[in-house]
């Protein structure tokens, strides 16, 4: 799985990548977040702006990391080898695979009580009742077929997205004209009655929105990008690449989002099953059918991305037994956020936790690859065993920054629980600014740490490419030699 892929294995069709991050974003949670801004108090209009903006800032870090993939071929975590160490690695392997988990737990969730609504229409349960056996053999079934197609492998992922998001998109489409045309939309909502919100508290809720769905929902999907464009051939159009990445993230993001607002300002409710079912009632029958699809096709991504994230760690487990692996662990995490009664504090950590730990990462990557080793055409060396002495084993500048990043992000970052709130987040009246803190701060450090282990790993890598140059230009002149003889 982690081995380079071969140019003639990769493929020229850069549809693929549209459809591959659209079915990944064609979601339930996107307009539950998207209601969210109207469920803090914010107007219409500010939610719409945050989820415009913040997204087409975040999109254009995540189209860099999707190019990034394209030029070394190499995924995320095998492409931490280089700025971390080849041990050091294994500290952002271990995260991600342990949010893959957690992001399949979190999808499946949320998709329980879109399918307790619709058996409620359906006169199977009540959807009022706790319904816990049916939950759980709901999550059950979905996690289930998640796991088939990523036992499959990359070829399945693709095509499931390629043939299952044009009928879900065909849906949504009717579900958005519905609402946007039949429902009683309040485009000019201001915000709650008598508490409109203005001055820093505005400002407050507006970064709560841009961390969880704008810039930072971007920032999430940096440490996966690369996993899926490295198998697209280095000579397709970075342009027409980078297109296909990020409006395949951006369009359904911002889509679902302002449909989720739109909703919310008729109930206030981010809860996925009553604004489904409070607003489009017998409707919501064909309409959540497919929209059950949002979470497989999103989490067969995290599933994949757990094998190849296990697998930069060195562990020696076959890719289709690591697929029953992550989908038993995500099982048991979906167990436990069934357990959570409070579900706007539970889903803020856990998209807290999401953007600290890739805002840190994300920086000092971008420092490594566009700033430190921008010349360097060959990363064969990274999928080199322990025992290469191509890279270090640990690069204490890398560590450094990495903390000092979830340190700068931690004091700037504001969430529900106050676990989650910085003093200095708390001395701003509640502003949110903890993706542009870590980001910021461990790219700082890691450029002032890092630059003389970065300069001797780039003399490395490029004497590598030299010297197999050279190989195979003696090669072919000894071809050439003996055919003349």
């Amino acid at each position: 799985m982690l081995q380079p892929i071969p140019e003639h294995r990769r493929t020229k069709d850069v549809w693929g990548q549209f459809w591959i991050w659209s079915g990944a974003n064609v979601a339930p949670i996107n307009w539950i977040l998207g209601a969210l801004g109207i469920n803090l108090g914010l107007s219409l209009a500010d939610t719409i702006t945050v989820l415009v903006v913040g997204n087409l800032l975040g999109m254009l870090g995540f189209g860099a990391f999707v190019l990034l993939g394209q030029r070394t071929g190499v995924t995320g975590m095998v492409l931490s080898r280089a700025a971390f160490g080849r041990y050091g690695a294994y500290l952002p392997a271990a995260i991600q695979a342990l949010l893959a988990v957690g992001w399949s737990a979190v999808n499946t969730w949320i998709i329980l009580d879109l399918v307790m609504a619709l058996f409620g229409q359906l006169g199977w349960v009540d959807p009022t009742a706790e319904n816990f056996w049916w939950r759980l053999s709901t999550a059950a079934i979905i996690m289930t077929t998640q796991v088939v197609i990523c036992y499959i492998g990359y070829q399945a992922i693709a095509a499931f997205e390629k043939w299952t998001v044009p009928p879900t998109v065909l849906v949504l489409v009717a579900m958005s004209v519905v609402a946007w045309t039949q429902f009683d939309i309040n485009w000019a909502y201001a915000g709650p009655e008598g508490k409109v919100l203005t001055g820093m508290p505005r400002l407050a809720a507006m970064s709560a929105v841009m961390t969880a769905i704008g810039i930072g929902w971007g920032i999430g999907w940096f440490t996966y990008a690369p996993d899926y464009s490295r198998f697209v051939s280095i000579t397709v159009c970075k342009t027409r690449l980078y297109l296909a990445s990020t409006l395949g993230q951006f369009i359904p993001v911002v889509w679902l989002g302002v449909l989720g607002a739109t909703l919310a300002t008729k109930s206030g409710s981010a809860d996925p099953g009553a604004l489904i079912v409070s607003n489009f009632g017998v409707l919501a029958i064909p309409v959540l059918a497919l929209v059950i699809h949002g979470p497989i096709a999103t989490n067969i991504i995290n599933l994949y991305t757990f094998g190849v994230a296990a697998q930069a760690m060195d562990i020696k487990i076959s890719r289709h037994k690591l697929s029953i692996m992550v989908g038993i662990f995500a099982m048991l995490a979906v167990m436990l956020f069934m357990k959570q009664d409070n579900f706007a504090h539970a889903l803020d950590a856990w998209l807290i936790s999401i953007v600290a730990w890739v805002a840190a990462w994300g920086g000092i990557m971008a420092v490594h690859c566009f700033v430190f080793e921008r010349n360097t055409k060959n990363f064969d060396f990274l999928f080199e065993g322990p025992e290469s002495k191509h890279m270090r084993k640990f690069n204490p500048a890398a560590m450094v920054a990495f903390f000092g990043g979830l340190g700068c992000t931690y004091l700037f970052m504001y969430g529900i629980i106050p676990l989650f709130q910085g003093p200095i987040a708390v001395a701003m009246g509640g502003v949110d600014l903890s993706w542009l803190a870590g980001g910021l701060s461990s790219a700082i450090l890691y450029y002032l740490l890092g630059r003389r282990y970065a300069l001797r790993y780039s003399q490395v890598a490029r004497g590598k490419v030299a010297r197999e140059q050279v190989a195979k230009e003696q090669v072919a002149g000894i071809q050439v030699a003996r055919s003349r003889a």
